[in-house]
């Protein structure tokens, strides 16, 4: 018996994230009363993960990031989920120390040697970043879930914020668009076997880049592109500036793959409620294009920005590492809309 793994959720990888505005109403009222003066980065903001300072001047970054499957297959799954924890460290400049296991399984539905498959996938990803897979917790739940809890180290210039955009930055982003359109058309047993691949390939990519970059002040801001898509992270990086962000949309990059199955209206159901969220605050995304820009990814790439003094010397940099890139707009004074989309 063949057991498909994608079949035992109701939606698949980041795409499972609940929607910012419940988030929202959970977390209403929960603000811890004792204030922590060592706590740089906490849940009073929208970032990647949670970053406390040492007496030393290095600072602990802690995050931790878990979901339902997005591929059939266990050690892909177990790769890919340790691959999207582990980019939160990134995002904020550091790099990964170790990492814990976050395992829900459904032990009376799915045999357990997938179980032990989609830890020994999370393994190989963390042997690639140079960290232990250090021990977890596990449950017996109604959906199969995976993810790590991973702690990093970064040096307290370093650290990488996601809403501290500069005027006239250059925005960057290190991987294409398209991971949540692949992985719905592999739900439905449309996508080919060499279209898995290139999903496989992008979603299993480390940005190690982001804790190579951090040590540039020209570098303003750094944020992962995932759950909420290009738009919503980009929507989290103008959140409390007084800048708009201007997009060129022949610039954003999409995996090639993907545009046949927008041609047949695959995506996931999170892209529509992205949409509502996010298009409010958007000017110029018009007839379909809201799937790419609004699809959820799954460790998705580094959208950061550059002060354009130092684009030539990012371009070099980039390259000499072969890290993949776009340039993708410019930050902007506020206009009426956050996010304007130009041709």
């Amino acid at each position: 018996m063949v057991i498909k793994l994608t079949q035992y959720s109701k939606a698949s990888g980041c795409g499972c994230k609940i929607a910012p505005a419940v988030l929202e109403e959970i977390l209403n009222g929960c603000k811890q009363s004792l204030v922590f003066p060592n706590l740089l980065v906490g849940n009073d903001t929208k970032d990647d993960a949670a970053v406390y300072e040492l007496a030393d001047g290095n600072c602990v970054i802690s995050t931790t990031d878990f979901f339902t499957p997005i591929v059939d297959d266990a050690f892909d799954f177990g790769k890919i989920a340790a691959c999207n924890a582990i980019s939160d460290v990134y995002a904020m400049g550091g790099r990964p120390l170790m990492a814990v296991a976050i395992l829900g399984w459904p032990v009376d539905k799915i045999p357990l040697d997938l179980a032990q498959q989609v830890i020994k996938g999370a393994q190989e990803m963390c042997t690639q970043a140079g960290i232990p897979l250090a021990g977890g917790h596990s449950v017996d739940t109604q959906e199969p879930l995976f993810g790590l809890a991973v702690t990093g180290l970064v040096a307290k210039q370093h650290i990488k914020k996601n809403n501290t955009v500069q005027e006239n930055d250059v925005l960057y982003l290190t991987k294409p668009l398209g991971i949540g359109i692949l992985s719905t058309a592999h739900k439905r047993s449309l996508l080919s076997e060499a279209d898995y691949q290139i999903l496989l390939e992008h979603t299993t990519k480390l940005n190690v880049i982001g804790s190579q970059i951090a040590c540039y002040p020209q570098v303003s801001a750094m944020t992962d592109v995932t759950g909420f898509g290009f738009a919503g992270h980009l929507l989290e990086m103008l959140s409390g500036t007084s800048y708009s962000a201007q997009i060129h949309k022949s610039a954003v990059p999409m995996i090639d793959a993907a545009r046949q199955y927008i041609q047949q209206f695959v995506f996931p159901d999170n892209t529509t409620r992205n949409f509502k969220a996010q298009s409010p605050l958007i000017e110029g995304m018009n007839g379909l294009e809201f799937i790419s820009f609004c699809d959820p990814q799954t460790s998705g790439g580094l959208l950061f920005s550059v002060h354009p003094s130092f684009e030539t010397e990012m371009d070099t940099l980039l390259n000499k590492q072969q890290q993949y890139f776009a340039k993708i707009g410019t930050i902007i004074p506020q206009k009426e809309k956050q996010i304007v989309f130009v041709d």
